[in-house]
Formats: structure tokens, C-alpha cells, sequence
């Protein structure tokens, strides 16, 4: 069996406001990837398929290309994506981190809601790895964590600054 990422967050908002967030381009945007990064977008198609593709810059300037590939959009319910890093194109390329770092990763996003609030259920897992990428995923956990977790207070934050009808439009 490959390693696995499991996150489970409460999100103090509806489900379709959370939802929102990860399926609306213009509020994706807003939250999505590490703090202090830049972000660009280059194509966003939410359906079966359908990719999303990003620059993310950081503050001194080193530009990472990723891309999702859409396998389910169950809108309010669950999103899955295979993701990897990528050249400006859209190519598969090996992490600018790690040479060992798997080149694609399968992730499931399930949204619930309790009580008002969102649970997100965050799975993630190396598609086809090697011995040595499943071994460099494995040890890089707590940074997978702390990536996912960072993001996830950024959502936390644009959600506490937005309301549904700002969402919703």
C-alpha cells in the first residue's frame, strides 16, 4: 500500500461557501497555496477533465508551475484531482524540491457539513511511485502537513472576510 496523506479540517462557514472557494476561480485565487506567494492562474475548466494550472512565485522570485487534473466534480460533495508540478505548457516535471518527489499525486477532497460548519476530509497519495519517491513521500509528511495546514488557515481567513453573497455571485 503507498503512503497516504489524510487532513481533516472545520471550517466555520456552509458547505456551499467552502465549496465555492475551491471550484470559483476568483475566489481560489484569493487563498489557495503558500502565504506570501504569488499566484496566476493560466487555465481553470472545473468538470471531468478539466485542468487547473498555476504559477505560484515566491517572495525571492522562484516560479513553480502545478497542474491538477479533474477525475470527479461532485459539487457540493467531493472533488478528486491528480496533481503534479509542470513547465509553463503543462508538461510533467520533477518537483524544483526533490528529484525523488512523486510525479503525481491522486487527491480527494470531501466536503461535509455539521452543524453550520464544513468538514474537509483532504486524502492525497503518490500515483505509480518508485521504492524511492513512495520513501521521499513517507519522510516528507510533516511538510505535506504544514503545506496543507498553511493553505488551509488562508481559507480559514478569506472565509472570515467574505460573506455568502460575496461568494455567491
Amino acid at each position: 500500500m503507498f503512503p497516504k496523506t489524510e487532513i481533516t479540517r472545520s471550517f466555520n462557514a456552509p458547505r456551499e461557501l467552502v465549496i465555492k472557494a475551491f471550484t470559483e476561480s476568483e475566489h481560489l485565487q484569493n487563498w489557495w497555496g503558500p502565504k506570501g506567494w504569488a499566484f496566476d492562474i493560466s487555465k481553470f475548466e472545473l468538470r471531468q477533465e478539466g485542468v487547473f494550472h498555476y504559477s505560484q512565485t515566491s517572495p525571492d522570485g522562484n516560479v513553480m508551475w502545478v497542474k491538477f487534473v479533474y477525475h470527479e466534480v461532485n459539487v457540493p460533495d467531493k472533488l478528486v484531482y491528480t496533481s503534479f508540478f509542470s513547465d509553463e505548457m503543462g508538461n510533467i516535471v520533477r518537483a524544483p524540491f526533490n528529484d525523488n518527489w512523486p510525479l503525481e499525486t491522486l487527491n480527494t477532497f470531501t466536503f461535509t457539513e455539521h452543524e453550520g460548519k464544513t468538514i474537509l476530509t483532504m486524502i492525497g497519495a503518490p500515483v505509480s511511485p518508485t521504492e524511492e519517491e513512495m520513501k521521499t513521500y513517507e519522510e516528507s509528511q510533516e511538510m505535506v502537513q504544514e503545506g496543507f495546514s498553511g493553505t488551509f488557515v488562508q481559507l480559514t481567513d478569506y472565509l472570515s472576510n467574505i460573506s455568502e453573497n460575496d461568494i455567491g455571485r
